[in-house]
Order: C-alpha cells, then sequence, then structure tokens
C-alpha cells in the first residue's frame, strides 16, 4: 500500500469561487491568478478547469506562462513581474503574453528591444506598497511614452494594496486615494482589486480584478465577512493514522521532548511531516481532525510524521483517514496556529504529496 499523504483538489470549489470573483465586481474582468503552481493546487489543471469562463490568467514568470501555453491555455496570460531582461520579450511577443512594467528601466528597455509584434502592457503604480511600481511622479510620463510609441497594443493601469486584508485599515484608502489622482484622465482600464481587496473594498474594484488566494477557497481576510464566507475551499490535505501506543502520564512525546503527557495519553502517530510540506513550527495543540474528530497536535512535527493526542476521541483504529487541513478545517485556522498564513500553507507542499482532482 501507497503512503497516504495527499491533496485532494475540488475544481468545482474553484469554479465556484471565480464566478463569485465575478459576481462581486459584475462590471470588471477577472484575472485568475495561477502563480505558484496555483497556489500548490497545480497550474495546468486549474487553468484548464477555468479556461472556458476566465477573462486571463496571471502567472509570475515567463516559464510559468510557457508551462500554460503548452498545455494548451490559449487565455490572455499577464507576467505579474513582467520582464526581468530584454532577451524575454522576443518569446513573449511569440506566446502574445501581456507584461507588468513596473520601473523606468523597463520602460527604456521596452521601447529599445524589436519585437515580432505589439505586447498590451500593464503599468503599475508604487501607491504605497513600496516593492515595485513606478513612483507618481514618473507613470504620467512612462505612460505618455509608451502611448506615443508603436510597441504598445493596449495600456492598463494598476497598482497593489498592502492592507486591504485589515478592516477599514487608513492606508488602503490613502493607496486608492494617490492611485486615482495619479491616474485621473489616463485613458486605460484600471486594475486594482486582489482577493481581500475584491472582498472588502467594493470602491476599489476598478475594470479588471486579480483574484488569487480567494480562488482556492482560504480567507484573506483578517475579520471574515459576508462575502468570505461564501468561499468554498478547494484542498484537503489528508493522511492516515500508522501507529496509536498509550503513554502514562509525565512521558515526553517526539524530538525535544517539548511535549510531555499531563495525564494517561493515547498518541496517535500520522503519516505526515515536514518532508511532505506541514509546518515544522505547528504548535502543541494545533488542530488535526481523525475520523472527522478535533484532536491537538501534540508534540514537534518531524519530517515523515507527526503525533496527536486522541485520548478524547471514540472509536479511532489504525488507518483511519486524517484530515490536515480542508472544507471542515480551515487552512486559514491551521495556519494562525502555526504563526504563518494560508499562502505559505498551500505554496509549501512538496512532491512527495500526491495531487487527486476531482470534478475535471
Amino acid at each position: 500500500m501507497t503512503r497516504a499523504a495527499k491533496a485532494t483538489i475540488d475544481l468545482d470549489a474553484i469554479r465556484h469561487n471565480y464566478r463569485l470573483a465575478k459576481r462581486l465586481a459584475p462590471a470588471a474582468r477577472a484575472l485568475a491568478v495561477v502563480k505558484a503552481d496555483a497556489y500548490g493546487h497545480g497550474a495546468v489543471e486549474v487553468a484548464q478547469a477555468l479556461a472556458p469562463e476566465a477573462d486571463g490568467f496571471g502567472v509570475a514568470c515567463l516559464e510559468e506562462a510557457i508551462l500554460l501555453r503548452d498545455s494548451g491555455i490559449k487565455n490572455r496570460l499577464v507576467l505579474l513581474e513582467g520582464f526581468f531582461e530584454p532577451a524575454e520579450l522576443a518569446p513573449i511577443a511569440q506566446l502574445e503574453l501581456d507584461i507588468v512594467i513596473h520601473s523606468l528601466h523597463q520602460v527604456a528597455q521596452f521601447l529599445a528591444a524589436p519585437l515580432a509584434r505589439p505586447l498590451r502592457v500593464w503599468l503599475k503604480l508604487d501607491s504605497g506598497m513600496h516593492r515595485v511600481g513606478l513612483d507618481p511622479s514618473d507613470l504620467r510620463s512612462a505612460f505618455a511614452q509608451l502611448k506615443a510609441s508603436d510597441r504598445a497594443a493596449e495600456l492598463l493601469l494598476m497598482t497593489h494594496f498592502a492592507q486591504s486584508d485589515e478592516d477599514g485599515c487608513r492606508r488602503t484608502a490613502e493607496q486608492l486615494a494617490l492611485f486615482q489622482a495619479t491616474c485621473r484622465g489616463l485613458p486605460a482600464p484600471w486594475s486594482l482589486a486582489n482577493s481581500p481587496t475584491l472582498l472588502a473594498w467594493p470602491q476599489a474594484h476598478g475594470d479588471w480584478t486579480r483574484p488569487g488566494m480567494m480562488l482556492y477557497g482560504a480567507d484573506p481576510l483578517e475579520t471574515p465577512n459576508a462575502e468570505s464566507r461564501q468561499l468554498q475551499s478547494a484542498m484537503e490535505l489528508s493522511s492516515e493514522l500508522i501507529a496509536i501506543r498509550d503513554l502514562p502520564a509525565g512521558e515526553p512525546i517526539g524530538y525535544g521532548a517539548r511535549f510531555r503527557c499531563q495525564r494517561p495519553t493515547r498518541v496517535g502517530v500520522v503519516a505526515m511531516g515536514y518532508g511532505d510540506g506541514y509546518p515544522r513550527h505547528a504548535r502543541d495543540g494545533t488542530p488535526v481532525l481523525v475520523n472527522g474528530q478535533r484532536c491537538p497536535l501534540a508534540g514537534r512535527v518531524s519530517m515523515d510524521m507527526l503525533t496527536v493526542d486522541l485520548t478524547d476521541l471514540t472509536n479511532v483504529n489504525i488507518g483511519d483517514p486524517v484530515c490536515l487541513w480542508g472544507p471542515h478545517l480551515p487552512v486559514a485556522e491551521v495556519a494562525r496556529w502555526c504563526d504563518s498564513i494560508p499562502y505559505q500553507l498551500v505554496t509549501t507542499l512538496t512532491p512527495r504529496v500526491k495531487r487527486h482532482y476531482r470534478n475535471r
């Protein structure tokens, strides 16, 4: 029998979440973000599931775009980090990709490079995130240069919010106001809304939204709202119990003896560890479902196994199913126990965890 650790991906849940993104901003088109292997869910499978209805897909780099084109995806593809060197522009044009331009350096390289065809360009403003993006003082000049050239088949304007997951954050309103003041009057569609912005900031939806984590059903908001509660979890990470043992009070469990039994304790061993991508720094008490019953992590996660306290559970046997996160145990809840975020948990699963797809 093969090792039971697996991730089951419900493609219907992802379709539901994309349609929710469309309903929340009915006047906008939605770019489904499938970078980082669709946040660990499988970029090819997710893109193929959404291709009949998606307005386009967002990826981080040329390699991710090539993978989708090679798998038959013909939808609009946007390189969200743009190009890294001018030599990439030839295959970008050949594959008919959109690019993000976020610096004057890129503007100059783009205007100087030979191109087989004009490209659609998303010009990015740094409205306060302060990673990449043009300064407000440079954006209108860059826009004018690109508009006057024969290189840009279409121009779009975009920015990215740093704190839109925080309820009522003033910083988001400030970023939005700066974007509006800088871009007002420029003849181009706007793209502002990532997942939390879509769910919580309707005044910032713009013409193109960019749903990412919400596609996969993890709530990206610090405080869930009526919209985010409609999301459906798309991934269940599961395994099974491979051993059960009874220990007396005072006995330690696992590396470093971090956990000591405070009472006679029934311990379950699960075939899942940091070698699968489950976080090693998960704290004692992190919830796990065994046969649908909640129980706490007990002891340090090791490479191939973790241990749970089964003492308060009934009717538990070796071979019983274990859910590490999924529809009945939100990955966002597990992430909080791990002092992490759901984005990290789902993107760090290793190839040892086989993906299985439902509702292809």
